[in-house]
C-alpha cells in the first residue's frame, strides 16, 4: 500500500496506509446480501470490514501501485457497469468518476469506467499513486490535480467542458450529496447536459436526501431513509435486494439502453406504487431507530 486512504465500507470509515488498515467506526450495516456474496461475510461487524478491505487489497491491489484494473463486469446494476454501456453506446461523451490514488477522474474510455469502479467503495479522500495515475493518463483517462489526487466532481465537471465534452455521466457519492446542486447548477449556465448517477448512499443523512432526489439516478444501497424519500419519487426501479433508482425520464431512458444490451432474464411490470419492495430482502442495518449518522 501507499499514501494514506480514507473510505466507507458498509457505513464503517476506515483508513488504509503503509500501517495497514484501520476501521475508524462501527459499520451501520449487520448484514449485506451483496457484501457476503463478494466476500463471504454473512454478519458484519468491525473484524469482517477489516477482512474484506483487507481482501480488495490482497486480491485486486486496491490502493497499491499494482492495482488491477479489470474491466468484467461485477454486479448487474453499478454505476460504473451503466457508465461502460453508454460510453460505448455514444450516449455520453465521458464518465466522471472516482478512483483511489488518482481522485477525480474524467474519461471516455468505457472499460476503464469499469476497470476503476469494479470493486470500489466510497472514497472519501486519497493520495497520489503514481503507478495508478500513469495507468489511467495511458488509458485515456485525465486526471484532475496529478499532485494530490483531488477529489472534487464540480471541477471535474468544468475540467470536462474544458476538454470539449458536451454530455457526461458523473457519479457522486451520498456523504457529498451537496454537490449535486451545485453540478445542476453550473450545468443550467452552461447548457453541459450532466446526467448525476448517486452512489455509495449508505450513511446519508436525512439533510442530504433533497440533493439525491435531484440526481437523474440513485443507488439506495443501503440506507432505509433514501428507500422512503427518494425511493417514492422513482419512475423506474432496478432490482429489490440493492435498488437503484430512475429519477428522472432521462435517467430511466439510460437505464433502459443499458437494460437493452444485458443477456439476463429479466421480469418487467407495473407498479401504482414506489418503492418496490419485498419483506425481508436486502441489507439490515445494525440501528433499528431508523436514524443513520455519517463521520466527517
Amino acid at each position: 500500500m501507499k499514501g494514506e486512504h480514507d473510505i466507507y465500507c458498509c457505513g464503517s470509515r476506515v483508513r488504509i496506509s503503509e500501517k495497514g488498515v484501520e476501521v475508524l467506526s462501527e459499520p451501520s450495516v449487520e448484514q449485506c446480501p451483496l457484501h457476503d456474496a463478494l466476500y463471504g461475510t454473512e454478519r458484519i461487524d468491525v473484524d469482517t470490514v477489516r477482512r474484506s478491505v483487507e481482501m480488495k487489497i490482497s486480491g485486486f491491489g486496491f490502493c497499491c501501485r499494482k492495482r488491477a484494473f479489470d474491466a468484467e463486469p461485477v454486479v448487474a446494476y453499478g454505476a460504473s457497469e451503466m457508465m461502460r454501456v453508454w460510453i460505448e453506446k455514444k450516449l455520453v461523451d465521458c464518465a466522471i468518476v472516482v478512483s483511489e490514488g488518482a481522485g477525480t477522474v474524467i474519461t471516455n474510455n468505457g472499460k476503464l469506467v469499469q476497470a476503476i469502479g469494479a470493486r470500489l467503495t466510497g472514497i472519501i479522500r486519497t493520495s497520489p499513486i503514481p503507478e495508478i495515475i500513469d495507468h489511467i493518463e495511458a488509458n485515456q483517462g485525465f486526471i484532475l490535480s496529478r499532485k494530490d489526487a483531488k477529489i472534487d466532481q464540480l471541477e471535474g465537471l468544468k475540467r470536462a467542458m474544458q476538454l470539449g465534452f458536451k454530455r457526461v455521466a458523473i457519479s457522486v457519492a451520498g456523504f457529498q450529496a451537496k454537490t449535486i446542486s451545485l453540478i445542476r447548477d453550473f450545468s443550467e449556465d452552461t447548457q453541459l447536459e450532466a446526467i448525476v448517477f448517486s452512489v455509495c448512499n449508505t450513511c446519508v443523512a436525512e439533510g442530504d436526501l433533497e440533493y439525491v432526489a435531484k440526481a437523474d439516478i440513485a443507488c439506495a444501497s443501503a440506507s432505509m431513509i433514501l428507500r422512503q424519500k427518494v425511493g417514492s419519487k422513482a419512475v423506474l426501479q432496478l432490482g429489490v435486494t440493492i435498488p437503484v433508482y430512475a429519477l428522472t425520464e432521462e435517467g430511466r431512458r439510460l437505464i433502459l439502453a443499458y437494460l437493452n444490451e444485458s443477456k439476463d432474464r429479466l421480469v418487467v411490470f407495473r407498479t401504482s406504487k414506489m418503492p418496490y419492495s419485498i419483506e425481508g430482502i436486502g441489507p439490515k442495518l445494525r440501528h433499528t431507530s431508523g436514524k443513520q449518522q455519517r463521520e466527517t
